[in-house]
C-alpha cells in the first residue's frame, strides 16, 4: 500500500504533464480538432489519475495493475502527439519536451512497479 500519491515524483511529473497538454490543446489548430485534443486530455489525465488510484488501492499487486494501465496511458499519448505532429497540428519543439517527459515518466513508472512487485513476486 501507498504512503500517499501526492508524495510520489511520478504523480507529479504526470500531473505536470497533463496540465501542459491542457495548455497547449486549448488555442492553435490543436484546439480546433476535438476529436485529437479531446483523446490527447484523456490520455494525459488518465496518468496521474491511474498512479494516484493505484497507490490507494489496499495491495500491491492491486496497485501494480494500475501502474501498468497509467503507463499504457503513456505509450496512448506519446501516439497522438506523434499523430499531431505529423498531420501538422503540433510543431516538433512543442512535442519534443512532452515527449522527454513522457519518456521520463515511463521509466519512472517501470522502477515503481518493479519496486512494488518486489512484494508479492516470489523468486525461486
Amino acid at each position: 500500500m501507498g504512503t500517499g500519491f501526492k508524495q510520489l515524483k511520478v504523480w507529479a511529473e504526470a500531473r505536470d504533464l497533463a496540465v501542459e497538454v491542457y495548455r497547449l490543446s486549448s488555442a492553435g489548430p490543436l484546439a480546433k480538432d476535438f476529436g485529437l485534443r479531446d483523446q490527447l486530455r484523456r490520455a494525459a489525465v488518465s496518468i496521474p489519475s491511474n498512479i494516484a488510484e493505484g497507490d490507494e488501492r489496499d495491495t500491491d499487486k492491486d496497485a501494480v495493475r494500475f501502474f501498468y494501465i497509467a503507463k499504457g496511458s503513456v505509450a496512448e499519448l506519446r501516439t497522438q502527439l506523434e499523430i499531431a505532429l505529423h498531420v501538422n497540428l503540433l510543431t516538433s519543439d512543442l512535442v519534443a519536451p512532452l515527449e522527454t517527459k513522457s519518456v521520463l515518466i515511463a521509466k519512472m513508472l517501470g522502477a515503481l512497479i518493479k519496486a512494488r512487485s518486489a512484494t508479492f513476486i516470489t523468486r525461486p
